[in-house]
């Protein structure tokens, strides 16, 4: 038995594939796999799966009482940052944290939805810059306390100390990509 989380909890111990490693049984309960992870880095990019997963839908839901979706929350929050110029839309699609394959038809809904405007150079024909609206600004503007009260629900049980490592673990994990 080990102490995870506070409470006792039976600890496997697997062997496969001439290594020896010792894991919880958490991830393989919520997956209700019966069978041992094929290596340590299956698990581990299985784990980051699964929370990246539960931790989306989780903000996701938060976002869904406001009419956007992550995905439009974070188009607001770069143009946001890119006041007052604005972006055009490669450098948009460049920033977000899910690539979107189609940009273009994700900016039409949102200035349909009127929290975003566009604008064609008159210098390049080709250029469409992309700016946040007062709505837009109003929308994002109003969510940044549910924003970090989410933050807080999701991770505010770990220290600085293990945000920091956690940090630094993703980064390397990113890294080699």
């Amino acid at each position: 038995m080990t102490k995870l989380r506070g409470q006792e909890t039976p600890l496997d111990i697997n062997c496969h594939n001439n290594y020896c490693y010792c894991m919880t049984s958490t991830l393989r309960d919520e997956i209700k796999q019966n069978k041992p992870f094929r290596t340590l880095r299956q698990e581990a990019q299985l784990n980051i799966l699964r929370t990246a997963n539960v931790m989306t839908d989780s903000f996701e839901q938060m976002l869904k009482p406001h009419g956007i979706t992550g995905t439009q929350y974070n188009v607001l929050r770069i143009l946001r940052g890119a006041e007052p110029q604005g972006l055009c839309r490669n450098e948009v699609a460049e920033r977000l944290l899910n690539r979107m394959p189609d940009a273009t038809r994700l900016l039409d809904r949102m200035e349909q939805a009127g929290l975003v405007s566009r604008e064609r150079s008159t210098v390049d024909r080709r250029l469409v810059t992309t700016r946040i609206t007062d709505k837009g600004r109003q929308v994002v503007d109003g969510l940044d306390e549910a924003a970090d009260a989410e933050h807080e629900k999701l991770l505010g049980h770990m220290s600085e100390k293990q945000l920091a490592t956690l940090i630094e673990l993703l980064e390397s994990a990113r890294s080699r990509l």
